[in-house]
């Protein structure tokens, strides 16, 4: 199993959370598809939700808060969240929730980028993010699908120093994003989304059984938006979960 146990580098996805209006209701259901187990962190911290593999936390759940929609929200790791955050100011984004400490978990703060994606930035104190990836029940690849891709790389170059590189056989505007050399993820255009559709950061999780998976969003109250595929990445699929929260389902990276 791929684990970690130290800080993520800065600009890496290191977490995701999901903020829901029925904690139980998403706990079936995330249960159910992706195989979590919770562990509820208490009152103090607004039942917020971890979501475990092995024993090791892989994402959260928690209740919406007032005035907060319902959704996925990706992290990138930072060094120095207020750094970051005035980067993200600097470069044409937007600091939604500004910095602040999460009792001896780290520091965060939440952001818009140049096309409107929403995104957390994290920085680490006791806790790192996931402990666990590139494992079914985790994250194995997240995209970034902007109405301006140009303009989202121009800003995730700035802030965290991303580079690209080309894909073969994808859209011309979609590439792939890497911190010191390590590629980390994509980033590109909206990729057949209905018209009108919002900047956003798709989350990929690693499923043993891709069709298996998507049975499971379907009775579990979910909705399938892309059947389970085979791409030269593996087989995928895209989902919602019971509140409209979207989420991709991936079987690994095949053999090479």
């Amino acid at each position: 199993m791929p684990t970690r146990d130290t800080a993520w580098p800065a600009g890496t996805p290191c977490w995701v959370d999901l903020a829901v209006p029925d904690l139980p209701a998403a706990t079936a259901f995330y249960g159910a598809v992706l195989g979590w187990e919770f562990v509820d962190t208490g009152e103090e911290f607004g039942h917020y939700t971890l979501a475990q593999v092995g024993g090791r936390s892989a994402a959260a759940i928690a209740p919406v808060q007032p005035g907060q929609p319902s959704g996925s929200t990706l992290y990138l790791a930072s060094d120095d969240v207020d750094a970051t955050a005035k980067l993200v100011a600097e470069h044409g984004g937007t600091v939604a929730v500004e910095p602040f400490d999460v009792s001896g978990m780290g520091r965060m703060a939440v952001a818009l980028d140049a096309s409107g994606a929403a995104f957390g930035i994290w920085q680490q104190a006791g806790m790192i993010g996931a402990e666990v990836y590139n494992e079914p029940g985790s994250l194995i690849w997240e995209d970034a699908r902007l109405t301006d891709a140009a303009a989202g790389q121009a800003f995730y170059a700035a802030v965290f120093g991303h580079t690209f590189g080309a894909v073969p056989g994808a859209p011309d505007d979609y590439v792939t994003f890497a911190v010191d050399g390590e590629v980390v993820g994509g980033m590109g255009g909206m990729m057949g989304a209905p018209e009108g559709t919002p900047s956003h950061w798709l989350p990929y999780f690693m499923v043993s059984d891709v069709d298996a998976a998507l049975a499971a969003v379907g009775s579990g109250g979910g909705t399938v938006l892309m059947e389970a595929t085979d791409t030269p990445f593996g087989r995928m699929g895209i989902a919602t979960d019971p509140f409209g929260a979207t989420f991709a389902l991936h079987g690994g990276m095949p053999a090479a």
